[in-house]
């Protein structure tokens, strides 16, 4: 038997809604199987923050070690700063475990319709570097309450951070098609980009086996919108990683759909399991939030804990439910949530008989 300790950050908002959907799916999913799901919940978010000052307690990433991976919902609430959650919780977590690793599916699904003309057929894995670049905390402000009151933010990008997030990409790409498109701004931004171009290059010589392009970030978000079907795998930086995956995902009909792995690909840390959506206060508590973004990153959490079958089996399932129109609202039908989740449960169950 498989045993698996697994930290639950439901978290804020839907967060709160999906997490328990996806943990009743995956627990059918292992049903039967040589796997054992052991939960963790902590009660760590924006609620937490409000009664105790910060996200999370001080000894959270020391707790959350002695597990094998986490699966979060969302955090944010209209009373916490995006900083404090984003700050106080998920870089932290990001950052303590080394999850440098960013990975984005995201694919369309018969019967969703896409808001891009056509509805092409998308099918594209973002690699996004995770733990540097754009998102570093070096920078400050000066001459504040004057007119001459100034921000700086540094961007960090080391050959060491750059080339293990180009390594994996590559990979990635091997076992895809052999196409991999780097995104960069070379040509405006002049000290980190060239030597982000640079690094990847060499990367892609040294492994082989793929085909590089280069493309500047905004003619390939023009092109992500124009023509997503000429991607595959893209390889990009924090925060250009971070925007495209969001463009892509929307494109396909609802970001509630797409799903993340933060990776630490050595295992020598925890990864983290997330939606791409957030928290959204807006249809909060009121049991339409879709769950399949939660349920999806699940699967890609069974997968990298060695449950590579049981995933393949769950995206198989939920893939059916979608498509024959067994959907909440954002995606056009009538189902709550909970019933979403009963519908794939019904799918894994007619799939093992």
């Amino acid at each position: 038997m498989n045993e698996h300790v697994i930290t639950v950050l439901a978290g804020d908002g839907i967060g709160l809604e999906v997490m328990p959907v996806a943990i009743q799916v995956l627990d059918a999913a292992v049903r039967d199987r040589d796997v054992r799901l052991e939960w963790r919940e902590q009660p760590w978010g924006s609620d937490y923050h409000r009664q105790h000052g910060r996200m999370m307690p001080a000894d959270a990433i020391s707790t959350m070690a002695s597990t094998d991976a986490i699966f979060l919902g969302a955090v944010g609430h209209p009373e916490v700063s995006d900083v404090e959650t984003l700050w106080g919780m998920l870089i932290p977590i990001r950052r303590e475990f080394d999850q440098y690793v960013n990975l984005r599916p995201v694919r369309s699904f018969t019967g969703v319709r896409s808001s891009l003309a056509g509805s092409p057929e998308i099918d594209v894995v973002i690699v996004r570097e995770n733990v540097e670049g754009e998102y570093s905390a070096v920078g400050g402000r000066s001459y504040q309450g004057t007119p001459f009151e100034a921000a700086f933010q540094q961007s960090i990008f080391t050959r060491h951070g750059v080339e293990r997030i180009a390594a994996y990409a590559v990979e990635v790409a091997q076992g895809r098609s052999g196409r991999l498109i780097s995104a960069t701004k070379s040509n405006g931004i002049i000290h980190t980009m060239p030597f982000w171009d640079e690094v990847v290059a060499e990367v892609v010589e040294r492994e082989g086996g793929v085909e590089l392009e280069s493309v500047l970030i905004d003619a390939l978000a023009a092109r992500a919108v124009r023509s997503p079907q000429s991607l595959d795998v893209v390889v990009a930086s924090n925060l250009f990683g971070d925007i495209l995956s969001d463009l892509v995902a929307g494109a396909v009909g609802s970001i509630g759909i797409a799903p993340s792995a933060n990776l630490n690909p050595e295992g020598r840390h925890p990864s983290m399991f997330e939606p791409v959506h957030g928290s959204a206060p807006d249809i909060a508590g009121r049991g339409i939030a879709n769950p399949i973004g939660q349920i999806w990153a699940g699967a890609m959490m069974l997968r990298h804990l060695g449950s590579g079958d049981v995933a393949a089996k769950l995206e198989q399932a939920f893939t059916a439910v979608i498509e024959r129109g067994e959907v909440t609202p954002d995606l056009g039908g009538t189902l709550s949530t909970a019933e979403v989740g009963a519908a794939v449960i019904r799918e894994l169950e007619l799939r093992r008989m």
